[in-house]
């Protein structure tokens, strides 16, 4: 993969699809003050050189993720994690230094789905040792809340929203369009309604109605993700949490205000709480940890680890130097069916 260095109008782009990471480029010219050829040339060279990839995902409910803990045999944990980085249900990979070699993130789009990966084709891989899960309860806050630094306010106010469904569309998307436009935006979250219905046999009229009804019920999101050495916080690690139950509804409201935490999640395991953070230097490790507890009197971290490489987030395998080099396939689905 060859290496680009980004810019102020690279960032300013990267920014601007943060928030709406559809955006069409005729719209986003004007804000960014960069024609929309430009754009599209700038997005796609972000793209191709992995700085930049836009998900479709689930929405998700309770029950269909969790975090799970995973020790390895000696010296096997680089090819346990390429093995299941292969498996869909897996949607992020960290190698991490502390109590576990390797901390999963998984997301399905059935309950059921959880359990079948932990109960059966975890025992597939035979260099794992441990694992412990921690069954996600409710996201508190995501990362595709969190935004860079790099357009004014003025700018931000500008940037379009999804598009709402039109009133004549469909109140309901069907189970078989749904699932095939997950799979589509799975791979590219910026495909367009005509390439998609193209691919699956439908209407691109359909498929855009579907895309904007999913989005405004909540059971479908997008969102763009960046390489983390281009943030600015190159320091992640995980916070293993004890928190009062009263604390809890705190959370809710503080946690926006705490620029490092990319995921807050409630699990149902001997935490209660599980939070990723980004941070500037590993001082801030322990810095961090003192401010949770100071802003949550009672809560106690009970363990933490540091992220040393991130190998697969949210369906993308990542290099080395964290740039995406495309999107797990799985099976392609035969969407007339």
């Amino acid at each position: 993969m060859q290496d680009y260095e980004p810019d102020d109008v690279d960032f300013s782009l990267m920014h601007a699809l943060q928030i709406e990471p559809r955006a069409s480029w005729t719209a986003l010219a004007p804000i960014l003050g960069v024609d929309p050829v430009t754009l599209s040339r700038r997005y796609q060279r972000l793209r191709e050189t992995g700085l930049i990839w836009i998900t479709g995902y689930d929405g998700g409910s309770p029950g269909q993720g969790a975090l799970v803990e995973i020790g390895c045999t000696p010296g096997e944990v680089v090819r346990t994690a390429a093995s299941i980085a292969q498996d869909p249900a897996v949607s992020g990979i960290d190698f991490t230094a502390g109590g576990r070699d390797l901390l999963l993130t998984l997301m399905t789009t059935e309950p059921s789905g959880i359990s079948r990966f932990l109960l059966n084709r975890l025992g597939e891989y035979p260099d794992v040792r441990r694992v412990r899960s921690h069954l996600i309860t409710e996201v508190l806050f995501e990362a595709r809340d969190w935004r860079l630094k790099a357009l004014g306010p003025a700018q931000i106010a500008q940037i379009p929203a999804a598009r709402p469904p039109r009133q004549r569309a469909a109140r309901a998307v069907a189970p078989d369009l749904r699932r095939a436009i997950q799979y589509e935006l799975g791979l590219d979250g910026r495909a367009s309604p005509a390439a998609i219905a193209g691919r699956i046999g439908t209407s691109s009229q359909r498929v855009a109605d579907a895309i904007a009804t999913m989005r405004q019920e909540g059971i479908f999101r997008v969102r763009a993700d960046i390489a983390r050495a281009y943030t600015g916080w190159p320091v992640y690690a995980w916070y293993f949490m004890q928190v009062p139950a009263p604390l809890v509804e705190r959370l809710r409201t503080s946690l926006r205000r705490i620029e490092e935490v990319r995921l807050a999640v409630l699990v149902a395991s001997e935490y209660n709480l599980i939070m990723a953070v980004w941070l500037r230097t590993m001082n801030d490790v322990h810095r961090f940890e003192l401010l949770l507890e100071k802003l949550l009197p009672g809560a106690r971290v009970a363990d933490r680890s540091v992220v040393m490489r991130i190998g697969k987030h949210l369906g993308h395998i990542l290099d080395e130097r964290g740039r995406a080099t495309g999107p797990v396939v799985s099976m392609v689905p035969d969407h007339r069916k």
